[in-house]
């Protein structure tokens, strides 16, 4: 998929509100990445107490789908370029609906926990052609008067989907007799299997909505099905100037280059760009400032210093709910504002609240448990302020490091080295999350409780001094200052070039 665009006149006319479904039904997409991505937090106690599975092979367990939303990132572009990109809609939605029941079946052996890891791959590779697919499509389809906001809608279907999995796994354990994740519920099936089933009923409805939407008119002209590329901009923008709209995207795709990894050397110093090592680190550092700690093991952490089951998951549901507000916040904010001022507030925001957290986790009273060890437990003010601090985290995070960072990168880099720097950048995003995701658990268990949380305040610490991240109107471009980026692109969260730009 092109990372190349060139602009054209914004085109009036078409179907604005066919417009809108159709990206809406792309971004679910988005609503199934977060929804797999977060699930997993509700059964994180209950895969380990089935399988009887120490912490590292349970941070395997959960950081499983990763290494699936890797390989399925790295491959979305390729396979929709030559199946197309509904396609390509249609095969993530195959892949949930595979995951879930795969997850639900597998038994409570080491085969069973074999099989488990080996579905939530699949689901991993799910989510990763509809992070690379949902974009793409809403980049292609969308008129330039309105792409920003029906891009944005990406970023906003996959908080949601993180709402919607938490909130599932919180009903789901209160409806069972234990108020437990592996209580019995319907059918004889634990809740923590219903918290994976529940994915199916989504991606069912995404699979069916995708024989619903036209196929990209930019695949289309490149497939050289020019009167299929023909109804479908006439849907999308009228019939005023559709010639030209066609000649400008044949130009387009006349011009293309693939990205390759060379493109990221200067020819004369053989030397990786410095914007490069920049992007690069700036993407890691989405990750390595411990956000999915919060999204992937949430209710963990939280009953390790203290509260009960049903408070924990309630606590997740609340964080959900916060961070898809200042996600809204950050697509209000970001074109005012601009990118550094957000990513620096936001990064002096989580150094605070995660200090503040540490210091409650480690100062906690460690009272005996049922078994009569001692475990931590938050008393007094204690716990109020640690939940206060988490949500101020998640707040920092969601209003900056999160929608920003993928805003930042897909305007730093001129269009001769975006496609392989974006590559770069989201192989080291993947890499980072995988990182903290696999090490949480051992981390929680091998470390002093103060000590575990300092690691995550170093490294929003470490974000916050980052103070060579570009601002956009920099443009510190190899080769030459490139072009300036226009008001209204913040909705290319992945940097995909529209078809219709």
């Amino acid at each position: 998929m092109s990372q190349h665009a060139t602009a054209t006149p914004d085109l009036s006319g078409g179907d604005a509100k066919g417009v809108v479904r159709i990206a809406s039904v792309a971004a679910l997409g988005g609503l199934l990445f977060g929804y797999d991505s977060a699930v997993i937090n509700g059964a994180v106690s209950a895969i380990g107490e089935v399988w009887h599975i120490g912490a590292g092979a349970l941070g395997f367990a959960v950081a499983a789908a990763l290494i699936g939303a890797a390989i399925g990132a790295m491959t979305a572009g390729r396979v929709a370029d030559r199946v197309g990109r509904l396609m390509v809609m249609k095969i993530a939605a195959l892949l949930f609906i595979l995951s879930a029941i795969g997850c639900v079946l597998a038994p409570e052996t080491t085969a069973g926990l074999v099989m488990f890891i080996l579905f939530r791959i699949v689901g991993g590779a799910g989510v990763g052609f509809a992070s690379v697919i949902a974009p793409a499509y809403i980049a292609e389809v969308s008129p330039p008067r309105i792409r920003g906001r029906l891009g944005s809608l990406q970023q906003l279907a996959i908080v949601t989907g993180i709402f919607l999995s938490l909130l599932v796994d919180a009903l789901l354990v209160h409806a069972t007799s234990t108020g437990q994740p592996d209580g019995m519920l319907w059918f004889g099936l634990e809740a923590w299997r219903w918290m994976f089933l529940v994915l199916a009923i989504p991606a069912i409805i995404y699979g069916a909505l995708a024989f619903t939407i036209p196929e990209s008119p930019r695949y289309l002209v490149a497939a050289h099905r020019i009167p299929e590329a023909r109804k479908v901009l006439t849907l999308l923008l009228g019939e005023k100037n559709l010639e030209i709209t066609i000649d400008r995207i044949q130009g387009s795709l006349a011009g293309e280059t693939k990205p390759s990894w060379r493109d990221l050397k200067n020819s004369r110093t053989g030397k990786i760009y410095p914007i490069v090592w920049i992007g690069l680190i700036a993407s890691m550092l989405q990750q390595f400032v411990g956000i999915n700690v919060i999204f992937y093991y949430s209710n963990t952490l939280w009953m390790a210093v203290g509260f009960d089951t049903s408070s924990a998951f309630t606590i997740s549901v609340i964080t959900s709910i916060v961070n898809i507000a200042t996600t809204i916040v950050a697509i209000l904010l970001v074109d005012r504002i601009g990118r550094k001022l957000l990513l620096i507030i936001g990064s002096v925001g989580m150094t605070v609240s995660l200090a503040a957290l540490a210091i409650c986790f480690g100062t906690a009273a460690m009272v005996p448990d049922a078994t009569g060890q001692l475990a931590p437990v938050l008393n007094g003010a204690a716990g109020p302020i640690a939940l206060v601090a988490a949500n101020v985290f998640v707040i920092a995070f969601g209003m900056s490091w999160g929608p920003v960072i993928w805003v930042l990168l897909g305007e730093m880099f001129p269009n001769r080295i975006r496609g392989a720097a974006l590559s770069l950048a989201a192989a080291g995003q993947w890499v980072a999350n995988w990182i903290v995701t696999v090490t949480f658990p051992g981390l929680k268990d091998s470390l002093p409780r103060a000590r575990l949380r300092h690691l995550h305040r170093f490294r929003a610490h470490l974000a916050a001094l980052r103070g060579e991240v570009p601002h956009r109107d920099q443009g510190p471009h190899p080769g030459g200052h490139g072009r300036r980026p226009r008001r209204g692109q913040a909705g290319r969260t992945r940097g995909c070039g529209g078809v219709l730009t």
